[in-house]
């Protein structure tokens, strides 16, 4: 499992639009995000790019932690 932090979400409606905007990505599953820590957490079936991640989490409307 890998991990990431994430910056702006506040309810239940950006977990899902974050869940969403990451199980969209190629190669990603078992996405899990939490509010009360501001993580998500998922495998990759397949190299997946820091990059590309950040950018689906910025299209949703929120920001990664670097």
């Amino acid at each position: 499992m890998k991990s990431i932090k994430i910056k702006g979400m506040s309810c239940q409606h950006c977990v899902m639009a974050v869940t969403k905007a990451l199980a969209s990505i190629d190669g990603m599953e078992n996405v899990h995000v939490d509010l009360k820590t501001s993580t998500a957490t998922y495998e990759e079936t397949k190299p997946i790019s820091a990059s590309l991640i950040a950018e689906a989490i910025k299209k949703a409307g929120y920001d990664v932690v670097e």
